[in-house]
């Protein structure tokens, strides 16, 4: 039996182990502990490296005459001799800038103004769904500048009377160069105008200007005739804005069993191109027909129908929905013809019994009620102008 081994002490390193087994007789364990005797070897385990005790801080404030350790000395000088700089050339600068300025001078500051103003404007966090503004636009060189008019209104004031905002936002309005006047790029301050006869644009989009303009959308009920006096006594669309001083009139007609909408301004030139098929304003309407539909009815009426005054083709029809055999389908034509969207169903086979007008241009009835009206906005307005050319 081999001897149990000698427990180890502690911080003694281990002896250095022989290649060779150890033998299980006396003999060779005394002949192992002998040559180690003989010939003693040095551990070659390196003892661990003891640790500083890491410095204490002195407890307390510092004394006053101690300085910081490290670079900070450094850094603290340079910024302070930076801000020295910086507060000595202010000090220079600031005769300059109390004399005087020529008027190349105020026009070069009035410009490095609207530029921070355009820099703060983009750098500041657009809300969320926010879009961003368009970018500045300049006059071409060699444009004509926009006609000053002495006797007329301030740009922004006529801008913020459009409900565009208040009189500050019209003017970034203008210093961002989004304002056009008679096709001009407007980005001074202090330009007077007619609101009567400028055409103005902001971002491309032209505003009703014009104090005295009116501009209304009317649901019209079935029943009411539209004319704005009837010998007859019937009921018809100027029973709706009596109470209006403007002398409106209508855009377009709709026959007495026709009901929706109908526009009603006192803007002449907006009226009579709004009412021309030769501007091809598009017109929507939602008619209730007999079914079932044949499948080629939408190409018959884009391919064009002959009728009695001639023929007549539509932008677009769909099929929005079957009742049993009741089935309403969506038509839309920029014709202008008495009855044309009645006959024109009745001739594939398909008469109206319900016919209501929907959408003129870009404008929309919406959920108004029948005998309601109400103003349009300026984009919508804007929207009509651009339809028509204007």
């Amino acid at each position: 039996m081999s001897e149990p081994r000698t427990p180890r002490r502690a911080g003694r390193p281990p002896p250095a182990q022989s290649g060779a087994r150890r033998s299980g007789t006396q003999g060779s364990v005394a002949k192992g502990s002998a040559a180690k005797k003989s010939s003693p070897k040095k551990s070659t385990a390196k003892k661990p490296a003891a640790k500083k005790p890491a410095a204490k801080k002195p407890a307390g404030n510092k004394p006053a005459g101690s300085k910081p350790a490290g670079k900070a000395p450094a850094r603290t000088s340079l910024a302070r001799k930076a801000t020295e700089e910086r507060l000595a050339r202010r000090r220079d600068a600031a005769p300059a800038r109390d004399a005087p300025r020529s008027a190349a001078g105020k026009k070069a500051a009035a410009t490095k103004a609207a530029a921070r103003k355009t820099a703060a404007r983009k750098a500041a966090p657009r809300k969320a769904g926010e879009r961003p503004a368009p970018p500045r636009r300049v006059p071409a060189r060699g444009a004509a500048p926009a006609v000053h008019d002495p006797d007329g209104v301030r740009l922004q004031r006529v801008l913020a009377a459009a409900g565009l905002g208040s009189r500050r936002a019209c003017e970034l309005l203008i210093d961002a160069g989004r304002v056009e006047v008679d096709g001009a790029v407007v980005v001074d301050q202090g330009l007077r105008v007619d609101p009567r006869r400028a055409v103005i644009h902001v971002d491309g989009m032209r505003i009703a200007s014009a104090p005295d303009h009116v501009y209304l959308l009317l649901n019209k009920p079935v029943g009411v005739v539209s004319t704005m006096s009837d010998p007859e006594g019937r009921p018809t669309i100027a029973d709706y804005v009596a109470d209006r001083e403007a002398r409106l009139f209508h855009v377009g007609r709709l026959d007495a069993d026709t009901e929706g909408l109908i526009l009603l301004t006192n803007d002449g030139d907006l009226a009579h191109r709004l009412s021309h098929p030769s501007f091809g304003v598009v017109k929507t309407y939602l008619a209730e027909v007999t079914g079932p539909v044949a499948r080629d009815t939408g190409r018959r009426l884009k391919a064009g129908v002959e009728l009695e005054d001639g023929p007549v083709q539509v932008d677009s029809f769909r099929l929005v929905s079957t009742v049993g055999s009741r089935v309403l389908v969506e038509v839309s034509l920029h014709e202008g013809r008495k009855h044309i969207v009645r006959r024109l169903l009745a001739e594939v086979g398909h008469p109206v019994s319900r016919l209501v007008r929907t959408d003129i241009g870009p404008v929309s009835l919406g959920h108004l009620k029948p005998g309601k009206q109400r103003k349009l906005s300026q984009q919508e307005i804007g929207a009509l102008y651009r339809a028509v050319g204007l």
